[in-house]
């Protein structure tokens, strides 16, 4: 039955435009569910990109837009 787990690809780079995009972290006042994904700078909206479960989702997270958790904006 090993056909229902499957390999994890290897997760590629995100892409944004820094003058336009930024990447955060939106989390929920009630459950504390914790979403990485990028903000736009004009507008104010948010583009969800990966759910982070624990604190390894948050580093992959990190390395993939190429930020320090420190550096990224927490939105509630």
């Amino acid at each position: 039955m090993a056909f229902f787990f499957k390999r994890r690809q290897p997760v590629s780079m995100i892409s944004y435009d820094p003058q336009r995009q930024q990447p955060a972290i939106r989390k929920s006042i009630c459950t504390g569910e914790a979403v990485g994904g990028l903000m736009d700078l004009r507008s104010g909206d948010f583009h969800e990109i990966q759910l982070l479960r624990d604190e390894a989702d948050l580093q992959e997270f990190c390395r993939r837009c190429g930020k320090k958790p420190e550096e990224l904006k927490t939105i509630y």
